[in-house]
């Protein structure tokens, strides 16, 4: 089940951290950057539940890389607000991001090496 999942645990408490600092974006950036960042933000603990409730390992797998898809592109996205100069800093969200990042590789692998269910 997906809420036993650490990764999926701290990739809410992402969620819910980027929100926060997503408000000091500027309020002409809220169907821009802010919109972008948050969809993709959520996309990260929505795949890796969506695939969890699959069939397979294969199957889940394919939705966890889809969440670190997503987590790289919320990487880059709070690169370009730091850039931009929305934030001042970004280093304890970006560091949670490389360990979500870590965690969805290990449990890839492990996945991968696990035989098909």
């Amino acid at each position: 089940m997906h809420k036993n999942l650490d990764v999926w645990q701290n990739s809410m408490h992402f969620v819910t951290a980027l929100y926060e600092l997503t408000q000091q974006f500027p309020s002409d950036e809220r169907f821009g950057l802010t919109n972008q960042i948050r969809r993709a933000c959520v996309s990260i603990p929505s795949n890796i539940a969506e695939g969890s409730a699959r069939h397979s390992n294969k199957e889940f797998v394919q939705f966890l890389y889809i969440a670190l898809g997503s987590a790289s592109e919320v990487e880059t996205q709070l690169l370009i607000a730091k850039n931009l100069n929305y934030v001042h800093s970004i280093d304890p969200l970006y560091n949670d991001l490389q360990s979500i990042k870590r965690m969805l590789l290990g449990l890839i692998r492990s996945k991968q090496i696990s035989k098909d269910s």
